[in-house]
This record gives C-alpha cells, structure tokens and sequence, in this order.
C-alpha cells in the first residue's frame, strides 16, 4: 500500500471529523430536533442523520472506489470496490444519550479500513475524532503516531500514561448497565475493586482520556464496529492495547478494552473468562 493512499485518506478524515461534528453543534443543547428509539433502544436524532450524510458525500466525492459502513445509513460498496482495498466506517455521534442530553461527550468517529485476509480479525489504519462541544480531537494513522488538538491550535502527540498497577489506575466505561445485559457483572464488580477508582466518562470520550494519558482503562461489554474501529489505531499509535475481552487485536468482536497496555495483561485476567460469550 502506497503511504500516499494512506495519507491522502488521513487528511480527508481529519477534515470531514471535524466538519460533520460542527454540524451537530447546530443541534446540540437545542430543543429543535426529536429523538427517536430505535430497535435496540439507543437513540436517533436528525444531527446523527445530516452529519452521517455529510461524511458519506465528502467520501464519495474524494474516493469513490471505497466503500462505506456507517451508524445509520448501512453498507454502501464504492463505485469500483473489487479495486479498492479500503473501508470507511463512520459514527455520526458516539455518545448520542449525552448528546441530547446536552452533555459535550460525545464525538463524530471517522475510520478507514484495510482490507486483509478473510480469515484475519478486522483492524483499522486509520482513525479520526472529533468532539464538537469541546473542540477538542485526536487523529492516527498506522506507524504515524497518535495526535491530539485543541480548536485551531497545533496537534501535540498524544501518549498514553505510565502507571503501571491496576490499583493505581482509573477505568472509565459507558454504561454500568451493560456488564449486566451480557451477564458480566462481576467483571465490573472485580475491576471496580481492583483499579484505584471508576466513572462513567465513556463513549469515545473514554478511549480519548485512555489516549491522552488521563485514565489507564477504557472497557465496553458491549458495542458496535463504528463505536470500536476509529480508537483502535488512536489508542495503539498513543503507545497502548486495544482489544477484544480475550486479548485479540480487533475491531469487530462486539467488546473492546483499550489501555495503556501496562495495565492490559492484569485486565484480561478477568475478563478472558467471559469473552465472546454474549
């Protein structure tokens, strides 16, 4: 793969992050839109929609041979996919219950793809973050390094922290609830007890502190490929682990724990003896 193919899609990532996020803003701590549940209960709103569809057309205009995988609006294969080795995948709004509860943590999540053999787990090399209520974001690309940025100013790596004990550390996760509904929760129960202290700063917004350094574990019992394929890169290119609860590097398993890697062995210790079982 060309480095220029990867970096002419990192570039676009950057952009359209940040762009489709400040769409929301048109929307956020407003009453002028409904919220609408879907199937699996999670929540739906026109700011999900328009800047999904933003995203989709910037795509297809720069690079019309990729395909796309998005929240909202499915698979779309690109115009000539048996030539193209890529695959974006999107999240409008990571975190849409803060969002309409006029929350800020919540983020727009662009992620490229590269295809690999059928038999290999799913991993992305490319991975872009936006949060449009802090202006605040995070970018990576495979072997490029992690980085981070507040509203114009310059990006800064971003590195994950040094602590090096679970008893030290601070684990951040979505939704308590979750460990429950896939009958895990002794596992929150256990690392609870384990880690220095817990909160629910989760979402994107999770893997983001994990990346810059702020907390040392982020954990989703729980989640979908476009909640999980923008942090991989961002988490591993900041010098951490992202992974499924068995320890295996990958985006689509449905659980996620990503860390600081120091601590990720004592982690998936316990929750090893639960993973893939949902």
């Amino acid at each position: 793969m060309p480095d220029s193919n990867l970096q002419k899609r990192l570039e676009l990532a950057k952009v359209i992050a940040k762009s489709a996020g400040q769409l929301t803003l048109n929307y956020f701590q407003t009453d002028r839109f409904d919220v609408i549940k879907k199937g699996d209960g999670s929540p739906l709103t026109i700011a999900d929609q328009e800047a999904e569809t933003f995203l989709r057309g910037a795509i297809q205009d720069a690079f019309p041979e990729d395909s796309i995988v998005g929240e909202e609006f499915g698979e779309t294969q690109g115009q000539n996919s048996e030539q193209s080795e890529f695959t974006w995948i999107l999240d409008p709004i990571d975190g849409t219950k803060s969002f309409i509860s006029g929350v800020p943590l919540y983020g727009t999540m662009v992620a490229v793809e590269k295809a690999t053999d059928e038999n290999s787990a799913r991993q992305s090399v490319i991975g872009s973050v936006y949060f449009p209520g802090l202006d605040i974001g995070i970018y990576a690309s495979q072997g490029k390094g992690a980085w981070s940025f507040e509203g114009d100013g310059q990006p800064v790596a971003a590195k994950v922290s040094q602590t090096s004990s679970l008893a030290d550390a601070v684990m951040v996760t979505s939704e308590v609830e979750t460990f429950s509904e896939r009958s895990a929760a002794d596992i929150y129960q256990q690392l609870s007890q384990a880690v220095y202290f817990s909160r629910t700063w989760g979402d994107v917004y999770g893997y983001y502190l994990v990346a810059t350094g702020k907390v040392e574990l982020m954990i989703d019992p729980i989640l979908n490929i476009w909640d999980a394929a923008a942090v991989q890169p961002i988490i591993e290119e900041a010098g951490g682990r992202f992974t499924d609860w068995s320890g295996a590097s990958r985006i689509d398993a449905g659980e996620s724990v990503g860390t600081n890697g120091l601590v990720h062995d004592a982690v998936i210790a316990l929750t090893k003896k639960v993973a893939g079982k949902f």
